[in-house]
């Protein structure tokens, strides 16, 4: 008897990403056969889970319908024979696709007015499942199912491309190195203040560590005035890597961390799916809702009646659930 083939409509955010690997866990568990359409953006992660059988390019950028693209692809998945779609994001648009490539089930929580879209709509019981990743692993069971135990997230490393990534970097690994991660794509109300990670990397250098700094292209500045406000004598440890790298190049990379200092942001999640221990900064957003999934991450946040407003800018202009975090709190965890 062939295995189940399952669909599963991917999250577009590079943590969201990660996090859905507890679904696909969950899934090959069940013995299913598991493929993934995915944007451009984090679709490379998927080549990391091994439980993956498929990663399928879904060139659609956030927000556009491109109603014929969306038909088109929908077309050429029928062949597969799916026999569930799972549909992780909560939108009209994310549910198109499975519906017209006629996948007899297609799960996915009620939103945007998708009752003819899906036809195994669940509703969302925020109380019983409270992190995102018991959400994904909810549509994965029948209705009402208690929820096992998730497994955490691990991304696989190619030491291949880990030392080319090296080479080409001109990095070594003679100290051990601290991982900073200065970045949220989601919005200025995620990013702890430039200074204080120099602090950060300041007080490691000092203690003979080194220091690689992680992003994408859009960190560049941020990355450099981190390099900036530390003394010219210890800027020679500390390495710019924001927009050198690839997204796979950065778990290749992270995983040589030996600790990780982040906000609450995309790169967090792969730090923590590739065993880091990490210390992570939490403002706007909730450690309940979107956790670092490993034992080895210790949360610094400040209990303001404010936070966590999951807003992508302050709504009160003074971003107090971060700047009130001292560096000396950081360094004293790192330091434990």
């Amino acid at each position: 008897m062939s295995k189940q083939r399952i669909l599963v409509v991917s999250p577009s955010w590079i943590g969201d990403m990660v996090m859905s690997q507890t679904l696909y866990a969950l899934l090959k568990k069940q013995d299913k056969e598991i493929d993934v359409i995915a944007p451009a953006a984090s679709k490379p992660l998927l080549s990391r889970m091994p439980e993956v059988n498929r990663s399928m390019l879904f060139d659609v950028g956030h927000g556009e319908l491109r109603y014929g693209y969306r038909r088109q692809f929908a077309r050429s998945l029928k062949r597969n024979n799916y026999q569930q779609a799972i549909v992780l994001p909560n939108s009209l648009k994310s549910a198109l696709v499975p519906f017209l490539a006629e996948i007899p089930v297609r799960t996915g929580f009620r939103g945007e007015m998708r009752y003819i879209l899906l036809n195994d709509i669940r509703l969302l019981d925020e109380r019983r499942l409270p992190r995102m990743i018991d959400r994904f692993m909810a549509l994965g069971l029948p209705a009402m199912t208690p929820l096992p135990d998730p497994e955490q997230p691990r991304l696989t490393v190619d030491e291949r491309n880990q030392t080319e990534c090296l080479r080409q970097l001109g990095l070594d690994t003679n100290a051990t190195i601290l991982g900073l991660c200065p970045g949220a794509e989601f919005g200025d109300a995620k990013r702890w203040p430039v200074s204080k990670f120099s602090e950060v990397a300041e007080a490691a250098i000092e203690k003979g560590m080194q220091v690689w700094i992680f992003g994408s292209a859009a960190d560049r500045s941020i990355s450099d005035k981190i390099i900036e406000q530390i003394p010219p004598v210890m800027r020679e440890h500390c390495q710019n890597l924001a927009g050198r790298t690839t997204l796979l190049d950065a778990i290749d990379l992270l995983s040589l961390c030996g600790e990780v200092v982040t906000n609450d942001s995309g790169l967090m999640h792969v730090a923590a799916a590739v065993g880091c221990k990490t210390v992570v900064l939490y403002g706007s957003t909730s450690p309940n809702f979107t956790p670092p999934l490993t034992e080895k991450a210790v949360i610094v946040s400040e209990d303001i009646a404010c936070s966590p407003c999951f807003k992508r800018t302050c709504p009160l202009g003074h971003k107090n659930c971060l700047n009130l975090l001292d560096a000396s709190q950081v360094i004293s965890r790192l330091q434990e």
